[in-house]
């Protein structure tokens, strides 16, 4: 068989339908139509992917808000609690912190009471202690006073006794002699300078002083050894340093002469 013969179409058999043409131009366009078709589903998948991705998103957006929502309803929850809590006074940080400040104001009240007690026994020994320093200084002040006194009495027998023996030895009144009259046998040249001034005695153009060592001499010549112990406004204490008595002698009488003040050192 040639290849006419091998390429040619069989003949139909009798009474058949013709056979339709071939048109290969059909073939391309029908392959260009499913394309475009397979194209097109292509892009609404991803359209639809895409749709998914942001519906998931925002649901997951809404999830966040709505757990954040939740944190803070339960955050508030529990402090309203927390504080219905410590207004009853149930709260456990408020009755462990109350615990540990109850102790600390037991302890500073136990504190306060010792140191009372500590104070008390030392104002008690402190009292104790003055009261005896106290008693025995009122004793001492009672004898010594005492003693003073009997001295005193004792240095104005004594001043007594010398005024009675001046008096034996001058024959003189014993009351104040410048208040006396003067003798009419005295002239005024028998008279002797004698004064006092600014605490000091002025005699015979001397001036003593006190404590100043002196020798008194009396009318009938008696010689004493004394220091001169105060100068008053009118009159000189002297004291004896044979017996430590003392004398009273008035300026009136260094003036008419009835005793004579000289200096030790002049003797």
């Amino acid at each position: 068989m040639s290849a006419a013969g091998l390429l040619a179409p069989a003949p139909a058999p009798a009474g058949a339908p013709p056979a339709p043409e071939y048109y290969p131009e059909e073939d391309e366009e029908l392959e260009s139509a499913e394309d475009d078709e397979r194209s097109c589903r292509g892009r609404e998948s991803d359209e639809d992917t895409e749709d998914a991705s942001e519906t998931d998103l925002a649901k997951h957006d809404e999830d966040y808000v709505e757990m954040k929502e939740q944190m803070y309803q339960d955050k508030l929850a529990s402090l309203k609690r927390q504080l219905q809590q410590l207004q009853e006074g149930t709260l456990q940080e408020y009755q462990k912190r109350m615990k540990k400040l109850d102790q600390q104001y037991k302890e500073r009240i136990r504190n306060a009471e010792l140191f009372l007690q500590l104070e008390t026994e030392q104002v008690e020994r402190n009292y104790i202690k003055e009261k005896k320093a106290a008693v025995k200084e009122f004793e001492d002040k009672k004898v010594e006073l005492k003693e003073n006194l009997i001295a005193e009495l004792e240095e104005k027998k004594k001043m007594i006794e010398n005024e009675k023996l001046t008096m034996e030895l001058t024959g003189a009144s014993p009351s104040s002699p410048e208040h006396l009259p003067a003798t009419p046998a005295e002239s005024p040249a028998q008279r002797l300078e004698a004064r006092i001034e600014d605490g000091k005695l002025y005699y015979d153009k001397r001036w003593y002083h006190k404590s100043q060592a002196i020798y008194l001499e009396s009318k009938d010549n008696q010689k004493l050894s004394c220091v001169i112990s105060s100068v008053g406004a009118n009159e000189i204490w002297v004291r004896k340093t044979s017996d430590s008595t003392k004398m009273r002698i008035y300026l009136g009488q260094l003036q008419r002469g009835l005793f004579v003040i000289r200096r030790r050192s002049a003797a």
